[in-house]
């Protein structure tokens, strides 16, 4: 009885993963003999070099894109602290001060005379700080000053004229005349206080 179809060949799959082994490990113990399988085993060798190359560049990439972000990262991270670094309580306090004279001095230089009145009582509020913070003992500014040595506070006379056109402005209110040269020499005392003490 004649077959029915055309012969039926089997693909022999262990012998191709065998010449793929031999080619990937670089054995020799297998020959190849067939065209269609040598031709295919060539191909699959240079798609693996040049698998193997491109592999090869992208490592290199990487690893150059890593070194070179981490060290930027590096920098950036130390320009970033010398920016933000946590200033010294000193410093922190003297740039306090300043500013908070900084707005004494635009109230001064205004206009009005209302602007003038909270300059001098802003002043006065930071000479309290100042002798509070410098030892003088007293409930008020002017205990404070009273325990003053004069050797020792050498501008202790402007404080004291200072502080009383603060307690004039305080205790007269609307009917204390507050001229523009008052206001401005009153600044000046508590200018001079402040600067032999280090604060402005």
């Amino acid at each position: 009885m004649e077959p029915a179809g055309p012969p039926i060949h089997f693909i022999n799959v262990e012998y191709f993963f065998r010449l793929l082994y031999d080619l990937i490990f670089g054995t020799k113990s297998v020959s190849v003999q067939v065209g269609g399988v040598s031709g295919l085993v060539t191909l699959a060798g240079q798609v693996w070099f040049w698998v193997s190359i491109l592999a090869w560049i992208v490592s290199f990439a990487a690893l150059w894109a890593l070194i070179y972000y981490t060290m930027r990262l590096w920098q950036v991270e130390e320009e970033e602290s010398e920016k933000y670094k946590t200033v010294a309580a000193a410093q922190e306090h003297m740039e306090v001060e300043k500013s908070r004279w900084s707005y004494i001095t635009q109230l001064i230089e205004s206009a009005q005379e209302s602007d003038w009145r909270q300059a001098i009582i802003e002043a006065d509020i930071m000479l309290d700080e100042i002798l509070t913070r410098n030892g003088y003992l007293g409930g008020t500014i002017g205990e404070k000053l009273k325990t003053a040595n004069p050797q020792r506070f050498m501008t202790l006379q402007n404080a004291w004229e200072a502080h009383k056109v603060r307690n004039e402005i305080a205790h007269s209110g609307s009917a204390y005349q507050l001229t523009n040269h008052i206001a401005f020499r009153t600044i000046a005392n508590y200018e001079a206080v402040f600067r032999e003490f280090n604060e402005i």
